[in-house]
């Protein structure tokens, strides 16, 4: 089990730039929309950030299931100026004490050229390599506006469903 699983977690890209294969282009595009849309009325930090944002990634439902063997897995779209600028698709596999589903989405709000452009020329992205990602809570929100804005990226969480429970290895 530990080698097959260190294997599969290896080969598994958290973030890859490829064509999105379940759902149209529309599907997504009005998913996307409708997240960014809920998100951005819902956290005044996130409305506030999207005015400075070179381009937003969002993925507005992933789906986590696992019983020890676990993955995770949705599709999203970059956006830029209030348009799509192109298809993501996020996937991870998991390995650990862990049981459950769970389903939940997130925004990435790119705030730098430099962040825009590693995204826009990696063919395949991990999150906690490459530019430094701060995940936006309760707390950080209530300081965080354009002029306290220093990091190039910042993650919102939203719409989480459901229940995942464990300890276990992301890759």
């Amino acid at each position: 089990f530990g080698f097959i699983a260190a294997i599969l977690i290896a080969i598994a890209p958290a973030v890859a730039s490829t064509p999105a294969l379940a759902g149209s282009k529309a599907e997504i595009d009005g998913n996307v929309q409708a997240a960014l849309q809920n998100l951005m009325a819902t956290t005044p930090a996130a409305k506030e950030l999207a005015g400075i944002a070179k381009g937003i990634l969002v993925f507005p439902r992933i789906v986590k299931a696992g019983f020890i063997v676990g993955g995770q897995g949705g599709e999203g779209a970059l956006v830029k100026n209030g348009k799509t600028a192109g298809y993501y698709n996020t996937v991870a596999l998991s390995y650990g004490f862990q049981a459950g589903i769970q389903a939940f989405g997130y925004a990435l709000f790119f705030t730098t050229d430099s962040a825009m452009t590693y995204l826009e020329r990696s063919s395949g992205w991990e999150i906690g390599v490459g530019p430094g990602i701060t995940i936006v809570d309760e707390g950080v929100a209530r300081s965080l506006s354009t002029s306290t804005a220093r990091n190039d990226i910042y993650a919102f969480f939203f719409d989480q469903k459901g229940l995942m429970a464990g300890a276990g290895i992301q890759g």
